[in-house]
């Protein structure tokens, strides 16, 4: 059987257990329970710690499971990405007092305090520079005003809890994290996981785009397919007006609207968009 693991609290955990759902598996129904058999797809569900995923995964001891992208490079475990899952974003930034006008040459030689020390490690390796992280297991915006650390690397969302403890952001993103679905490269290749990827990268297309059918004429059809080209092509039948054809096109769901004013614009009637529940690609 298969071995994957999967988060046991939190909305990382909700949302992992949506999708899985949505991919035809069964999903545990007690929050309790830390093992699941799905004998009919043949895979176990393993219900960890998030931060640990990438441990059990990179070890050998899971084959798979879904963690956060950050998670995966502070553990500095033997696993990789291999589909990105389009929930749990975050941004995790540098943050120091205000007034200062930091810069990221500044961090040289400073203390820093954050949850993540192996993905500030890296961070700081990759930038040349050399600085102490303070690993702290939470509320580190107090750090900085107790003295432990001279600034801070932390998840950013709106910025206000920063503000309240007198930080400001500073410099690029460290990170740009989302959920991931991750294995050891020596995995890639197992038909079962390749099973499980499929069915995951289907939920998550499904997720992102609309099935968009519309009629058109034929004198203004190239037009209107530059505007829904498809993953691939547009698929065009004809009507029983011979001067109209009827069209089917894959659309990005957040770009629906603006898709549907500019088919108006070109001609196109009898617009509609559909939900796309799964689908293979």
């Amino acid at each position: 059987m298969l071995r994957v693991a999967i988060p046991n609290k939190g909305s990382l955990a909700e949302d992992s257990i949506a999708v899985l759902k949505e991919a035809g598996y069964r999903q545990r129904t007690d929050s309790r329970d830390l093992v699941l058999i799905d004998v009919d797809n043949q895979v176990e569900f393993y219900y960890l710690r998030p931060r640990d995923i990438a441990l059990y995964v990179g070890s050998g001891e899971l084959e798979a499971g879904i963690t956060g992208r950050d998670l995966l490079i502070d553990s500095e475990a033997a696993a990789i990405e291999t589909l990105a899952m389009g929930f749990g974003g975050s941004t995790f930034r540098f943050a120091a007092p205000t007034g200062k006008n930091w810069k990221i040459s500044d961090i040289s030689g400073k203390r820093i305090a954050s949850a993540y020390p192996g993905l500030v490690n890296a961070h700081l390796k990759s930038l040349g520079l050399s600085a102490t992280v303070v690993r702290l297991d939470g509320a580190v915006e107090s750090s900085v005003r107790l003295g432990v650390a001279d600034l801070i690397a932390d998840v950013v969302s709106t910025g206000n809890t920063l503000r309240q403890a007198g930080l400001e952001i500073f410099g690029d993103p460290i990170l740009v994290s989302e959920a991931i679905l991750i294995t050891r490269e020596s995995e890639k290749s197992n038909p079962s996981l390749q099973i499980l990827l499929r069915r995951l990268q289907g939920v998550v297309t499904a997720r992102q785009y609309v099935l968009v059918d519309y009629d058109v004429p034929k004198s203004k059809s190239e037009a209107a397919c530059a505007i829904t080209p498809g993953l691939e092509s547009p698929t065009i039948s004809p009507l029983q007006n011979q001067d109209w054809v009827a069209v089917r096109a894959m659309v990005l769901r957040k770009d629906t609207n603006r898709v549907m004013d500019e088919l108006w614009e070109v001609g196109a009637r009898g617009i509609l968009v559909t939900d796309i529940h799964a689908c293979r690609l």
